[in-house]
């Protein structure tokens, strides 16, 4: 087993690889439209010197043991160098500026069925104009059989042309030279060694494809190539983004299956594609993705329902063999997703263990634990900034202890804040309505309240012995 220097060593070694020269070859093909779709770009970044590529060979052939590289890898924080590579530009449009976020596929060729063309569709067709604005999809043709790819590439290009020529996708290929070893891997978890040369490619494809992407946009989504999208998930996407301001966070899950739906920011972007190449025929993806989360130190999964992501694949690209997976909290036009603007949240009540009262407000899969709440007790929203409310929904109990529920209380809202001892608080309310059967919704609050809400609050009417779960706050604004 090699020791912590020798990791450090590695990144610092691949740090120092960097641009030698830059070459280009442009066909011009006399008819603008066909020039733009069918140029390729052999664009020379630099060359891997060869001990450089064996050294990344031989630390992937030793055992990944998190534990023993957690400093190391919280280190990670620290580099930020581009992984050499040589890309095949196949279709690339130069971007005009930086977009908010980009969408990462990679796609090799399948003994049954092939979905890209249909994912790609669908990431288009579920957004907007608007929303097409701020969004990159990037492609990795990642098969080595030039001929699927020159077919692939074909159909891309006739059925997304106008996408192309917008700079909203570009299709790329990392040659086959730049490939660490893919035989006689390690068989970890007894797998046949069929599989682990699969798998341990398709790391490989991640890494070149993340890396790629470092610099496109502010944030980076992770998908498969046989999956479909819900519609507007870009807006679901980036109001939870903002919901999350302030909080530290490495990976958001917008669907449970797999690497499906995986967000990330841009700036760990280089981060991440070196690990999967470090370590790329330890482990399947979606379990090295795992491990990258927890050391950089986010303990817990983030993850969103409803799923913005389904999986629609039935032959696996692995062999063809079937895979009927499913996500069931996905959701095609899921319902309006609330806005919950940014705000510090306090409740007097007594909390259960570590069941908080932000995780009442946020879109994660979680809630607010309390104990018996007693007549006066408030759970209360204050904003960061005052805001006009359209409508308010709120959810207690969940289905396995439906009785810790609201039985009796109120919200109300309150305009009018005072600073006391460096806390801000509103100091007159307005009530909006009553908890019924532990859930308060309202609509057109706007209309109702003249003033420009700064609190909200959830207000115990009557004591109560069992305790209670806040499962859902929910806010739009105008």
């Amino acid at each position: 087993m090699f020791k912590f220097h020798q990791v450090k060593h590695i990144f610092d070694t691949l740090d120092k690889m960097r641009c030698l020269r830059k070459r280009s070859t442009v066909s011009f093909l006399g008819v603008l439209v066909i020039f733009l779709l069918f140029m390729n770009l052999y664009i020379e970044d630099s060359y891997v010197m060869e001990g450089d590529k064996l050294l990344v060979r031989e630390t992937s052939t030793h055992q990944l043991n998190p534990e023993r590289y957690v400093h190391t890898f919280k280190d990670l924080s620290n580099f930020s160098g581009a992984i050499n590579v040589t890309y095949r530009f196949l279709a690339v449009m130069p971007l005009q500026r930086k977009r908010f976020l980009t969408i990462g596929l990679s796609s090799v060729r399948r003994k049954k069925g092939n979905y890209l063309l249909e994912t790609i569709k669908s990431i288009f067709e579920q957004s907007s104009y608007e929303e097409l604005k701020e969004i990159s999809v990037v492609v990795h043709l990642a098969d080595f059989n030039s001929s699927w790819r020159e077919v692939m590439l074909q159909d891309i290009t006739q059925k997304f042309a106008h996408h192309i020529i917008a700079g909203r996708l570009m299709v790329i290929h990392a040659p086959e030279e730049y490939y660490p070893i893919l035989s006689g891997l390690k068989r970890n978890y007894n797998d046949p060694e069929d599989r682990v040369r699969f798998r341990s490619k398709q790391n490989v494809d991640y890494a070149f494809l993340l890396n790629f992407c470092a610099n496109i946009s502010d944030y980076y989504v992770m998908l498969e190539d046989d999956v479909r999208c819900s519609k507007n998930f870009f807006t679901a996407i980036k109001k939870v983004i903002t919901s999350l301001v302030g909080t530290y966070w490495v990976t958001l899950e917008f669907s449970k299956l797999g690497y499906i739906g995986k967000l990330y920011h841009s700036h760990d972007l280089p981060r991440l594609a070196h690990f999967l190449l470090m370590f790329y025929q330890e482990m399947p993806c979606d379990w090295l993705l795992t491990h990258f989360r927890g050391l950089l130190a986010q303990k817990n999964v983030i993850r969103f329902k409803p799923s913005l992501f389904q999986h629609m694949g039935y032959y696996s690209s692995y062999k063809g063999t079937e895979n009927k997976l499913k996500d069931d909290d996905f959701e095609e036009e899921p319902f309006d997703i609330p806005d919950n603007p940014p705000a510090s949240l306090y409740t007097n009540m007594s909390v259960f263990e570590n069941y908080d009262a932000s995780k009442a407000y946020s879109s994660v899969d979680e809630y607010f634990w309390g104990k018996s709440p007693s007549t006066g007790d408030v759970f209360v929203i204050i904003f960061e900034n005052p805001i006009v409310i359209k409508r308010i929904k709120v959810n207690t109990g969940t289905e396995d202890r439906q009785n810790d529920i609201l039985h009796h209380g109120a919200l109300d809202v309150g305009g009018d804040i005072r600073y006391f001892k460096q806390n801000r608080q509103c100091v007159t309310y307005i009530r909006l309505g009553e908890f019924k059967n532990g859930n308060f919704e309202v609509s057109d609050v706007n209309q109702k309240i003249p003033f420009d809400i700064h609190c909200m609050r959830i207000y115990v009417t009557k004591t109560q012995k069992e305790w209670l779960i806040i499962r859902s706050i929910s806010i739009w604004t105008s």
